[in-house]
């Protein structure tokens, strides 16, 4: 009885001496306001792996567009990682890549970086950027997960792949925004360039090349972006991307571009269109038809890449035949299976992506 006596005067002091604490340092107990506390957003993980087998009709690798160059093999594309994360008006993106595709989009292997820049959020409407980002130029995309096919254009070659600067962007409303930007000198690269030889046009490096973007979109499911990238080093491009999703099942794409390169140092120019027809939720048939010409009587190649996109989840199998005519100036060299000059060139690709 006595054991049980003390054991209830000690529960009952013990009580009384909390609820005395909790008087005392009211801030010390939480206040039940009926509201969950703010959680910090997550940090966001995406990407993508691709794999894929190439065969040139010749029997050895003739176009000369970006990536895919291994023949007769089962090859390797890129591992890409991305993060991103947004808190308030702040975020920030970050991509790395390893892999053959990875070393031959950046400038710097090593280090393995295709985006890495923050962002604010100045208003609803009007957003600053800073640092190492894809390039706004053009349709196609490095990461294979941004490209129908997975061969790429003789325009994406060509133009730049990264930008490095500081971009302003206002959307007037969701039908019309505008981008302007200052970039480094050089395209592709993670800072600006200096050369040292002596005679050199570039005494140091600068942030030097202005970019803009305007976007508009008319009407439902069409949107088109006019693009301009110009400096006294890189040259100068203007570029036309458009998409217009005709139907639920057919979509129309169109990029059109000219460069001038700096010093009367030539340049190219081109259009692509990509048509494409969905013929289930499953498979869709895509088109590619390219032309592109190099300027100063440089000579011109005719495209035409059939390809289908087949969706198993987050898995794409690609299969495409491609087919490239080249006229005699065309600084490309073509040549068919017994090593002769030709102006004809073919092959077939299987790849696999795989985006998560």
């Amino acid at each position: 009885m006595k054991k049980r006596f003390l054991l209830l005067s000690v529960l009952a002091a013990s009580f009384f001496t909390l609820k005395a604490h909790a008087a005392a340092f009211p801030a010390a107990m939480p206040a039940d306001t009926g509201k969950a506390a703010a959680v910090d957003p997550p940090l966001v993980f995406s990407g993508s792996v691709d794999t894929y087998y190439k065969a040139d009709f010749s029997g050895h690798p003739n176009i000369p567009t970006s990536f895919a160059n291994e023949n007769n093999s089962v090859s390797v594309g890129m591992i890409d990682l991305g993060l991103k994360k947004k808190v308030g008006k702040a975020s920030f993106v970050g991509e790395l890549s390893f892999g053959p595709r990875s070393d031959q989009s950046i400038p710097t292997s090593g280090y393995h970086i295709q985006n890495l820049y923050v962002s604010y959020d100045v208003t609803d409407k009007f957003n600053l950027t800073a640092g190492y980002m894809a390039t706004f130029v053009g349709y196609e995309v490095i990461s294979p997960t941004g490209n129908f096919n997975y061969s790429t254009s003789y325009l994406f070659t060509n133009g730049p792949f990264q930008n490095a600067g500081f971009k302003a962007t206002y959307a007037f409303s969701d039908k019309v925004s505008l981008m302007a930007g200052i970039f480094n000198n050089y395209w592709n690269t993670y800072t600006s360039y200096r050369n040292t030889a002596a005679g050199a046009a570039t005494a140091s490096g600068d942030v030097s090349t202005f970019g803009a973007q305007l976007m508009v979109s008319p009407v439902k499911g069409w949107t088109a972006y006019v693009n301009l990238v110009t400096g006294s080093y890189s040259g100068t491009e203007v570029d036309l991307t458009t998409t217009y999703q005709i139907t639920d099942a057919f979509k129309l794409g169109l990029n059109g571009a000219t460069f001038s390169a700096p010093n009367n140092g030539g340049g190219f120019e081109g259009v692509a269109l990509y048509p494409q027809l969905a013929v289930s939720k499953v498979v869709t048939f895509g088109l590619r038809g390219e032309y592109f010409k190099v300027k100063d009587d440089g000579g011109d190649v005719k495209a035409i890449t059939i390809t289908s996109n087949i969706k198993a989840g987050p898995l794409t199998i690609i299969p495409e035949i491609r087919f490239d005519s080249k006229s005699d100036k065309f600084p490309a060299t073509f040549t068919d299976s017994s090593l002769a000059a030709t102006n004809h060139a073919s092959q077939f690709v299987l790849a696999a992506v795989y985006a998560f």
